[in-house]
């Protein structure tokens, strides 16, 4: 799963043992270097998919981390672009990648908490890759929240969702597996390392969203293909503030 470049079994055991702000800042050099970062199909996919849903003239890529999204966000925006993240080590990652990648629009890099934007309809568009198992089902409203505040009436906040794994399928277990381990981990240790990946299901996610006040609509990504049920194995949630 990693590189030899990539993080080493060691490091890896001191990031899980950190706080989830400080275990970024220490993975940053080596994030995107591990499976964790967004693919690029997957980012490609994204960009395609909102490309006709725009213009967009201003972008904010939510939970930027080492700037994937920020690079989607340059290609479909006209006037600048916003990464905000509370990790200052990925933070700096980011803002070293795209100074040496003049092309898009100017990119501001903000250190800040998603649960405690500081924006007020400030963009047309807003992204979000791979962050949402930072955020417990009970800050997903305030998360929602938030990215509509910082959203111009009619801005889309998109991002893409996976079908969950069949049951009783080897990621279904993987997954289980992973999340369970993390709950003991953080019943036992202190401070938390909040990260799961069966606290997002698309049902309570479009609940939440809609409770906010966004219109929500499902777009397949045809391109990941569709599941024996004939549902997509990838769709795109575009929100759109009222």
């Amino acid at each position: 799963m990693f590189t030899p470049q990539g993080p080493t079994l060691r490091e890896l055991a001191v990031q899980a043992f950190s706080s989830t702000m400080r275990g970024y800042d220490l993975l940053a050099p080596k994030f995107d270097l591990t499976p964790y970062r967004t693919p690029d199909r997957l980012l490609e996919a994204v960009a395609e998919a909102v490309r006709p849903l725009g213009p967009f003239g201003r972008g904010l890529d939510v939970c930027c981390g080492t700037g994937a999204g920020v690079g989607v966000l340059r290609g479909l925006c006209r006037e600048r672009v916003t990464g905000v993240d509370f990790s200052a080590g990925m933070l700096d990652v980011a803002r070293a990648a795209h100074t040496a990648d003049p092309g898009g629009p100017a990119v501001d890099w903000i250190r800040a908490d998603a649960l405690a934007l500081p924006f007020a309809r400030s963009f047309d568009l807003a992204v979000s890759f791979g962050a949402f198992g930072h955020f417990l089902p009970e800050e997903r409203p305030e998360l929602f929240d938030q990215v509509y505040a910082a959203l111009r009436p009619g801005g889309l906040f998109v991002f893409p969702v996976g079908a969950p794994p069949a049951v009783g399928s080897r990621a279904y277990w993987s997954l289980l597996g992973f999340d369970v381990a993390m709950r003991v981990r953080n019943a036992l240790w202190r401070p938390p390392f909040v990260m799961y990946y069966r606290t997002f299901p698309l049902a309570g996610v479009v609940d939440d969203l809609v409770r906010t006040g966004f219109t929500v609509r499902l777009l397949p990504l045809e391109e990941f293909g569709r599941r024996p049920d004939g549902s997509p194995r990838v769709r795109l949630l575009a929100a759109a503030r009222g």
